[in-house]
């Protein structure tokens, strides 16, 4: 992978705006809910008041309040499905809002007396929990304001103040309902509210992790980058050598020096292609083996490459990309398939099959490279893992890389890879690793002839 776009990735996951703002839309969800439940509750009560209770109240000014909010509520819900970000101040004012609503319901009906007025602590535990800093402290400041302006300046309301008749009080009763309703709704909203919150930490530390990660590669990255250009000249010192001993007739009159020098030059060759390899996914490109070409044409070369390079009694390789299509060769994209194809050796050195396939179901047709062999497969508790660093059973230093290199590349052209067991779910079925790369990332626009 680019170096530079590792360290693009790594300063996104340094921002915890997106954390932030996936916790503030489901907030703000939770206070609509609420505030559904607002509405249909102070409908309720006013009912019970005005026709069972008789009590005297203005009903129609206390309907239009409790309409007003359900206005509110229904802009709220078209605002949630904008997806914007929900800011700290969106939520302080949206709770202001609940508190003018309460205000005015309890000015109508008796300020203080009323024994809802205990709704406030509602709105300062939710102000707690879903605000910050001096949006708490205002939210307690106005809160207050509005319980001692109702105790001087409200509406009448007929309900006699009988505390010593327990629960045959009217009031108490009140009181007991407004407990049981602020009880229930602290542990429902509040409880779900810090499960956003706690979503929003666990993803916060995801990114950290990944973070780490990506600066591991970053540092990986620069280290090899440095040795494959300390390589790179001595190992084009060795081909060009070796050329001028391919042409040397005293030299290829020789049976076995005229082997040795072409098993030379492969490995030589190899060995450029790999530091290549490197030099690209550091975002360097050594300008060698760049060329037009299909994709047909392209994973036809890689096996065969991969087929003479390696000692393997049995590879299977299947063609079945079906219509071809231009592409320019990418020494990642082959680097990528020989760390695959070479994992799947070292657990299966009897055989190993290569598979390529073209994925049209999904929107954006892909180029599907699978790779199956025979080996134990993987361990459940190194699926749960997959594309971690060092999640190897290789026992030897270092190990554990290669496929978590192999997913970040993929990564970077919108791609994925994901790895089971061929059949069953436990050891000693063979495994399968499939790669899946959209062919918009690899291909050459439409019509373009590969020269």
């Amino acid at each position: 992978m680019p170096l530079h776009r590792l360290v693009k990735s790594a300063e996104f996951l340094r921002n915890p705006r997106a954390a932030d703002a996936a916790a503030g839309i489901k907030n703000l969800q939770q206070l609509i809910q609420l505030r559904w439940m607002a509405v249909i509750g102070q409908v309720f009560t006013i009912e019970v008041a005005h026709h069972s209770l008789r009590l005297t109240i203005p009903l129609h000014q206390m309907l239009m309040v409790v309409g007003c909010l359900a206005v509110f509520n229904v802009v709220s819900l078209l605002r949630l499905r904008t997806g914007v970000q929900v800011r700290n101040v969106e939520l302080f004012l949206a709770l202001l809002v609940d508190v003018a609503v309460l205000t005015t319901q309890l000015y109508l009906s008796g300020g203080t007396s009323n024994p809802f007025v205990f709704l406030y602590l509602l709105q300062i535990a939710l102000g707690a929990i879903l605000l910050r800093g001096a949006y708490i402290w205002s939210m307690v400041a106005i809160n207050t304001a509005c319980f001692a302006l109702l105790a001087n300046y409200h509406l009448p309301l007929e309900l006699p103040q009988d505390l010593h008749q327990g629960l045959s009080s009217l009031y108490v009763i009140g009181l007991l309902v407004c407990f049981v309703l602020n009880a229930i709704l602290v542990v429902v909203f509040i409880t779900r509210i810090n499960l956003n919150l706690r979503e929003r930490d666990a993803r916060l530390a995801a990114a950290r992790r990944r973070r780490v990660e990506e600066e591991h590669i970053v540092r990986m990255g620069l280290l090899a980058s440095g040795a494959a250009h300390e390589l790179g000249t001595p190992l084009s010192t060795l081909a060009v050598i070796l050329g001028d001993w391919a042409h040397d007739e005293e030299l290829m009159g020789d049976e076995v020096l005229r082997e040795d020098i072409a098993e030379m030059r492969t490995q030589v060759q190899r060995c450029k292609s790999i530091v290549s390899g490197i030099l690209l996914s550091a975002g360097e490109a050594r300008g060698e083996e760049s060329e037009q070409t299909t994709v047909c044409r392209f994973v036809d070369a890689l096996a065969e490459e991969w087929r003479t390079t390696r000692t393997m009694p049995a590879f299977s390789y299947r063609n079945d990309f079906g219509e071809d299509t231009p592409m320019v060769s990418d020494t990642t994209l082959k680097q990528m398939a020989f760390n695959v194809l070479d994992n799947a050796r070292d657990a299966s050195p009897q055989w190993v099959e290569l598979v390529i396939t073209r994925d049209d179901a999904a929107e954006a047709p892909a180029l599907c490279i699978t790779v199956n062999d025979a080996g134990p497969g993987f361990a459940p508790g190194m699926l749960d893992h997959l594309g971690e660093p060092y999640q190897s059973t290789k026992q030897r230093p270092g190990s554990g890389l290669g496929l978590y290199l192999v997913m970040n590349v993929a990564r970077t052209l919108g791609g994925s890879v994901t790895a089971r067991n061929r059949t069953g779910d436990g050891e000693g079925s063979g495994a399968q690793v499939s790669i899946r790369l959209p062919l918009a990332a690899i291909a050459l626009p439409r019509g373009h002839r590969p020269a």
